[in-house]
């Protein structure tokens, strides 16, 4: 039992000519704060913390939206409204009349128009010798973000890997892994669009028409824009592929993204480079390109972190331009935005302390979201060199027999 303690106190009253004597004050020990109290001013301060940070951040945002820099709004809000998971963040602070004069301004295209003899002049890439596995893989640095490029010499070893045989039960796509592993690829970059309401996509479906290996595997309602190789190993860079069109063109492997992806094209020696000096979004990017000679380029950049804010439009296709492409399309980007290649590390004498575990499975670029790669219905592979031809012997054949 706690121990007790009596203390006498003593009042004087109407100067000290009465005096009245209190007794029985009981002195207790100090009771221990409970659990649930200090659970409940714990929670306190986080709602304070968190409360404070979205007052900051809403006014920052306000801030932006509304400030001087029309310049940093505009492009908030593309970058913002190019991703998934964030189309809903700009409506919190501006007009859906703004949002929506700002989107269509993003997609005016001006086009520059480029002589063969005077395009693509800058080659000092092709001083660099192939790698083990007939590959080049380039590390560079820009003001904003980080970029790698993969060129691929032989163009009959690039194909379109798929998550599986039947899109039409599928629940979920596979892991950039998972497609290395599926298909025994050296290399591989994400593909074509699917479904990703919020962010939350599981990437079951593709979205546009799809071929694989010389065979359409999906097909729907949806016209996009296409990128693929014909039956020639030529990249088709084109708007609202059909069934019937693809037919024509003899295309072998392809997938669909969006509209207005079309970066470059060429025509009785013109290039063409399709720009787009209002969308100044930045973001991470994936984009695929040939040279005239058949060298493919996959173009994987980083973004939305502090070291590499990300890439626009234009300078995918400026990074292109350099390379020599005369075709290229913009693949899907932002957290779909990866490039596998097999232990690169060892063939090009990376630091591996300096790498995640993610990279240390083959991923070249940094993944910077909070759960595992995105799972996803296509990619672009590149196949074993002699892999390639065996393949492009049997879809010959298989495509000979359906005829």
């Amino acid at each position: 039992m706690a121990k007790h303690f009596k203390q006498r106190k003593t009042r004087i009253i109407n100067a000290g000519t009465e005096i009245k004597t209190e007794m029985e004050i009981v002195a207790k020990p100090k009771s221990k704060v409970g659990v649930w109290t200090v659970v409940r001013r714990t929670l306190l301060v986080l709602l304070t913390v968190i409360l404070m940070v979205v007052v900051t951040l809403f006014s920052a945002g306000m801030m932006l939206a509304h400030g001087p820099s029309e310049t940093v709004c505009r492009m908030l809000v593309i970058s913002a409204k190019q991703a998934s998971a964030t189309k809903w963040l700009p409506s919190l602070f501006l007009s859906s009349e703004r949002i929506e004069s700002i989107m269509k301004d993003s997609e005016n295209i001006n086009i520059d128009e480029v002589s063969e003899e005077d395009y693509g002049k800058d080659e000092s890439f092709k001083e660099i010798e192939a790698d083990e596995n007939g590959l080049k893989l380039i590390f560079f640095t820009k003001p904003l973000f980080k970029g790698y490029m993969l060129i691929v010499e032989d163009p009959s070893r690039v194909k379109v890997g798929i998550s599986t045989e039947n899109f039409s039960s599928a629940q979920r796509g596979a892991r950039i892994f998972d497609i290395a592993d599926k298909y025994g690829c050296v290399a591989a970059i994400n593909g074509g669009e699917f479904a990703d309401v919020g962010g939350q996509g599981t990437g079951a479906q593709p979205m546009g028409i799809t071929f694989s290996f010389g065979k359409k595997v999906w097909s729907d309602s949806h016209k996009r824009t296409f990128i693929g190789f014909n039956d020639e190993n030529k990249l088709i860079c084109t708007e609202g592929m059909t069934e019937k069109k693809a037919k024509e063109l003899g295309i072998r492997d392809g997938v669909s993204f969006q509209n207005g992806n079309v970066l470059i094209d060429s025509e009785d020696g013109t290039v063409k480079l399709y720009y787009a000096d209002n969308n100044t979004g930045t973001s991470q990017r994936t984009a695929i390109g040939q040279r005239k000679d058949g060298t493919v380029l996959m173009l994987v950049t980083d973004g939305r972190s502090g070291d590499s804010l990300g890439a626009t439009r234009n300078d995918v296709i400026d990074i292109m331009a350099s390379y020599g492409a005369v075709s290229a399309g913009m693949l899907d980007g932002g957290s779909s935005a990866l490039l596998y290649y097999r232990n690169y590390f060892d063939i090009y004498d990376v630091d591996k302390s300096t790498l995640d575990k993610y990279q240390l499975q083959g991923l070249v670029n940094r993944y910077k979201a909070f759960v595992p790669p995105r799972t996803m219905p296509t990619y672009f592979i590149v196949a074993e060199a002699a892999d390639a031809e065996t393949a492009t012997a049997e879809a010959t054949t298989e495509e000979a027999g359906e005829e």
